[in-house]
């Protein structure tokens, strides 16, 4: 147990230290803090102090590393659920459409394009192609909305209407990505089954959630509300249904993190109370919890994994610059189509190619179920990295465009006389 806490202490305080010096460096906090957790795997620390991390790092503490890790990604996917504000998305849907449309589309596109053309470079061995194609695609397609949030406020433009419409996009595209990936692991029955259970029975979960678990969760909160202790009443609820639904999602052929983030779909929003609740879980769940998930991701990750002969390496620089280009291209479309000027759609563009935490969470839950091998893993992680450092740099870039002028109103046209001239 001893050796367990002082991992602990160890990967908590290095993704603090990293995300500090990162936030210094005009960048988000957390992608220093997924930098922590990359610098404690086999690539940098195993790679300086091979012993040193063959001590501190030994099975046993990997172990309890992934298990308490799990328990931050079911976390952060229930607060993720509670984050999605359907209000905006509706009040926007034409725009939020039209950018999600390309912004997903065209990455899904291209990075099912490069998982075809280096399928027996970066597939698992547990699925047909198609199987690891589409899951390239779809992990190529993501923006992080918590990390976008934050990203925003430190621009100075979450109350903007460019600001507003971007988090709304985000929004879509995760709720998006994981229907997505229930349904495909329904198909899969990556979680055991028969087929047809692996239909019937995430159809019967969400029919439960929709019909009894929502109008009772509104319920539950309302009354909840009026006690003077209700925060301490609602948040070890809150907590236990977000585990029991993440069981319930693994009982029915899903991953934990499927149901965690259908559980907080359903909170009543417009919640005071729930609001502080979240506040506090957050705090836990992104200062402690978090960060041994990036050292999870970390632990796996292999820098050497992409190998010396070159075309490796040649496919992940192909994957980050498909991953920037057509991220940018595809949101910046839309957003034109939508009726956008060229800089603000430029951008959307830049904000939307922030992947984040969502990213590394799809792709770890892609790498448990074998839809990717060490080398896919590792060219996905340094690719959400890389494109969440671009994001805010290329946002600012974009921000030094000159405007567009505005259109000037022609001149009213004068009569003269009585009539008008031949």
């Amino acid at each position: 147990m001893a050796h367990f806490l002082l991992a602990v202490a160890v990967v908590v305080l290095a993704c603090q230290l990293t995300g500090a010096l990162l936030v210094r460096l005009r960048q988000p906090r957390v992608v220093g803090e997924i930098l922590g957790g990359l610098l404690l795997g086999p690539s940098a620390f195993g790679l300086l102090l091979p012993a040193a991390r063959g001590w501190l790092f030994t099975p046993e503490v990997v172990s309890g590393i992934q298990m308490a890790a799990e328990l931050g990604v079911v976390m952060f996917m229930f607060l993720l659920g509670c984050e999605l504000q359907l209000g905006q998305i509706r009040a926007r849907r034409r725009s939020v459409a039209l950018i999600v449309a390309g912004g997903m589309g065209l990455p899904f596109l291209a990075g099912a394009g490069l998982a075809w053309a280096g399928h027996g470079l970066i597939g698992g061995a547990a699925h047909a192609p198609a199987a690891h194609i589409l899951f390239f695609g779809l992990a190529m397609s993501i923006t992080a909305l918590p990390v976008l949030a934050r990203m925003l406020g430190d621009l100075r433009k979450e109350n903007t209407p460019l600001g507003t419409l971007t988090l709304a996009c985000a929004a879509t595209g995760d709720g998006l990505t994981w229907a997505v990936l229930a349904v495909m692991f329904g198909m899969l029955g990556v979680a055991g089954g028969g087929a047809m259970a692996s239909i019937l029975l995430p159809l019967g979960l969400l029919a439960v959630t929709v019909a009894v678990v929502r109008p009772g969760l509104r319920m539950l909160v309302a009354r909840v509300e009026r006690s003077p202790s209700a925060i301490r009443l609602l948040l070890p609820l809150l907590v236990a249904g977000a585990l029991a639904y993440a069981g319930l999602a693994e009982l029915a052929g899903l991953h934990p993190v499927i149901g965690a983030f259908l559980f907080g779909l359903v909170v009543p929003r417009g919640s005071q109370t729930v609001a502080e609740v979240n506040h506090h879980l957050r705090g836990f769940a992104v200062m402690i919890l978090l960060p041994l998930f990036f050292a999870g991701i970390g632990l796996d990750t292999t820098v050497g994994a992409l190998g010396a002969d070159g075309w490796a390496w040649l496919f992940f620089g192909a994957v980050l610059l498909v991953a920037v280009g057509s991220k940018l291209l595809g949101a910046a479309s839309g957003a034109q189509l939508s009726g956008l000027s060229a800089r603000e759609s430029w951008q959307v563009g830049a904000l939307m190619n922030c992947r984040g935490v969502t990213e590394l969470v799809v792709i770890s839950v892609g790498f448990e179920y074998q839809l990717i091998n060490s080398v896919g893993l590792t060219t996905l992680v340094l690719m959400a990295l890389i494109t969440t450092a671009l994001t805010a740099p290329l946002v600012r870039a974009f921000e030094r465009w000159p405007r567009e002028p505005a259109p000037v109103e022609p001149p009213a046209s004068s009569q003269t006389g009585g009539g008008s001239k031949a």
